[in-house]
């Protein structure tokens, strides 16, 4: 496999059922598929212990090896607990060490953002996610 798992279909989908195949996941519907030669969709949802549950989607481009957009939900069971986007939010100053890269979260957690160091368009952002999430299922 490449460095790079966002470099081909087949990488990445290999990437993604082997990054799930955990024992803190209880189950997933993440399906990767390619809806042209050069680009793709990454969606579903992980379960995990504690009724936690990521929700995702991202678009890919295999030919440069990149996210393009993508979008991550956290719930505790029908709560969403926080979200992480890339939707750009370039007149708040708060948000630019990492920009476009924020997550929201509690309070008012549609309006609170905060910085998002460890999101990415250059990597795979799940093994970020899961680990925060096994951290938020033992609490």
């Amino acid at each position: 496999m490449s460095d790079n798992p966002l470099k081909s279909l087949v990488n990445y989908s290999r990437f993604v059922a082997e990054l799930l195949h955990r024992p803190t996941v209880e189950r997933s519907t993440i399906a990767v598929w390619s809806d042209s030669r050069y680009t793709g969709i990454a969606e579903g949802e992980v379960f995990f212990s504690n009724d936690i549950r990521l929700r995702l989607r991202e678009e890919l481009d295999f030919d440069v090896g990149l996210i393009t957009s993508y979008g991550y939900e956290v719930y505790r069971g029908a709560e969403r607990v926080y979200w992480y986007d890339d939707f750009p939010h370039p007149n708040d100053p708060d948000l630019a060490t990492t920009f476009p890269h924020h997550k929201h979260v509690p309070p008012d957690i549609k309006h609170n953002r905060t910085p998002a160091p460890e999101m990415s368009f250059t990597r795979p952002n799940l093994p970020v996610l899961i680990r925060e999430i096994v951290e938020l299922t033992k609490a």
